[in-house]
């Protein structure tokens, strides 16, 4: 194919209550809530963005969380666990601040030689810690919560979950550019670009799973990133050029997005990554306030009327986490 992707550019997942999960991801794994929105089709819903300093493409995982979600069931035809990049060595690090906070994992050394610690988040959600033998060169964003040698440089990978491997696999391939990478056992691996962390999808193929239900605790979709509108647009036509059924191009106000379907199930999105989250408030800033699109911002008495109450770290601010670590 003419275009390919670059790599992840975030997950998008749904919790349950808002301030648990901010907790959760502020506190415990020690990410920055970079943008406090709504869903933009159910407006009466956080759309909660966490991620390094300034939510650069490839950190991020989202949550639409709602107050008594029922929960989901992870299986076939979801992205069932997300899994980020943490620095060599610090695996034992994270097994100790996770026991100290109540979280139960297993660790688990795998044949590419990646340290991995695997946990649940409060609502359920599979997530992953990867120790890459190679290293991570990105910033991590370095809070009093989780000090920078052993933060987290941003997202290292997706599972997604099939019955069948074959459709899939040539769906990475041949529409996303994605390249066969490695295979063990019932786990394939596919990588964009170079390759790394932040640029891989594992398959993991489970023909007696039952599908999965997306609700609590489960990943809605996964998105990969490409550089501009352009792009997005040609690789749009494309895609439907290949008889894929594909969203119109949607304006999310911090990238704009397109959505289809892998032939296993899983919910894709093509998002850009030129505008970024400094879009409607400065870098400091980031995450404090409500921001909504023009569209919305008519009704904004009446949305935050509907939205419970967020109470966020003060360190949340890079000023103030600064000063701390001082």
């Amino acid at each position: 194919m003419a275009i390919r992707t670059s790599g992840l550019h975030h997950v998008t997942a749904i919790g349950g209550d808002p301030q648990r999960n901010a907790d959760f991801y502020l506190r415990t794994l020690g990410l920055r809530l970079v943008k406090t929105t709504v869903n933009f089709d159910d407006p009466g819903t956080y759309h909660l963005y966490y991620g390094d300093e300034s939510g650069n493409p490839g950190s991020l995982l989202t949550f639409f969380p709602w107050r008594n979600v029922p929960g989901g069931r992870q299986g076939n035809g979801q992205a069932t666990t997300t899994s980020f990049s943490v620095p060599p060595n610090s695996i034992g690090w994270w097994h100790q601040h996770l026991a100290d906070a109540g979280v139960e994992t297993s660790r688990i050394t795998s044949t590419d030689n990646e340290d991995t610690l695997s946990f649940r988040d409060p609502d359920g959600l599979e997530i992953a810690l990867v120790a890459h033998p190679q290293g991570d060169p990105r910033d991590p964003w370095d809070t009093p919560f989780v000090p920078a040698e052993h933060a987290i440089r941003g997202l290292h990978s997706v599972t997604l979950s099939v019955a069948k491997e074959d459709a899939t696999a040539s769906m990475l391939a041949e529409n996303l550019g994605l390249t066969f990478h490695s295979q063990h056992g019932n786990r394939l691996r596919f990588e964009a670009a170079d390759g790394g962390p932040g640029a891989l999808v594992d398959v993991l193929v489970t023909p007696d799973a039952p599908d999965g239900l997306v609700a609590g605790g489960t990943v809605h979709h996964v998105a990969w990133r490409v550089p501009d509108d352009a792009t997005q647009r040609a690789w749009r036509e494309e895609l439907v050029g290949k008889g894929v059924q594909v969203t119109a191009i949607m304006d999310r106000q911090y990238f704009h997005s397109i959505y289809f379907r892998e032939p296993g199930g899983t919910l894709l999105e093509i998002a850009t990554e030129d505008i970024g989250f400094n879009y409607d408030e400065p870098l400091l800033e980031l995450g404090q306030a409500l921001k909504l699109p023009p569209w919305l911002e008519p009704n904004r008495d009446q949305i935050q009327a509907a939205l419970p109450k967020l109470n966020l770290p003060d360190e949340n601010n890079p000023e103030v986490a600064e000063r701390l670590r001082a």
